[in-house]
């Protein structure tokens, strides 16, 4: 696969094809040392249970389409 190239504010980018980030992202973890650890467990459980109570609350509000509260939860 051959790299896409996005563009932001700082100018162009090259982003692997199969990501699903984009260049800021990119950025991120070639300016800071951190992005190759992983996160603990209890915080992506935790933040996938936040996530999924707003998406609940927000297709309750109508403020979000069942379809994409769908995907979401």
């Amino acid at each position: 696969m051959s790299p896409r190239i996005e563009r932001d504010a700082l100018g162009e980018k090259e982003i692997p094809d199969d990501a699903y980030y984009g260049v800021q992202t990119q950025r991120a973890v070639e300016n800071f040392p951190i992005s190759g650890r992983t996160a603990h467990p209890a915080l992506i459980i935790a933040t996938v249970q936040i996530k999924k109570a707003a998406a609940q609350l927000h297709v309750a509000l109508g403020l979000l389409s069942h379809d994409k509260g769908r995907v979401i939860i």
